[in-house]
């Protein structure tokens, strides 16, 4: 009986530490740096040559290894299809952008990459996935600087 309400217990502390971050507001504004891991044919760059199989294998291995906490920034200059530093300031939807910061609107944003970015906690690491309407560039693999 004692097992049964220990188990009880904690079963409810998570579901309401469940409730607790699905009702956490998205922030105003985010900066995170990315690595794009892209695939022939998803950029307009004759240098990207990898198959979109390679594509995903690649961004996994990084998402892993970025999980795992490695250098985020020597990651970025060894992989991304995007250029260096890869770091973006982002206001949320109806959040004006601060030009004075070189922000950029959430809307104006790959869909999959915004969505991430914002779903993260600061040194967060997230993977968008390749999608030809949501992240039609390649694989995101995303950390929240600020």
């Amino acid at each position: 009986m004692r097992t049964l309400a220990l188990l009880a217990l904690i079963v409810l502390t998570a579901l309401a530490a469940l409730a607790a971050v699905q009702d956490k507001p998205e922030p105003e504004r985010v900066t995170v740096q990315h690595i794009l891991i892209a695939f022939k044919g998803s950029l307009p760059d004759p240098k990207v040559t990898r198959s979109k199989d390679d594509a995903e294998k690649l961004a996994l291995q990084i998402f892993e290894r970025a999980k795992a906490g490695e250098d985020f920034d020597a990651m970025v200059k060894t992989y991304t299809n995007d250029s260096y530093p890869g770091i973006y300031k982002m206001s949320n939807r109806d959040v004006t952008p601060d030009a004075s910061k070189r922000e950029f609107s959430r809307t104006r944003m790959v869909k999959g990459f915004g969505d991430v970015s914002f779903g993260l906690e600061v040194g967060g690491v997230g993977l968008a996935v390749y999608d030809p309407a949501a992240s039609k560039y390649g694989w995101h693999i995303i950390k929240r600087l600020e």
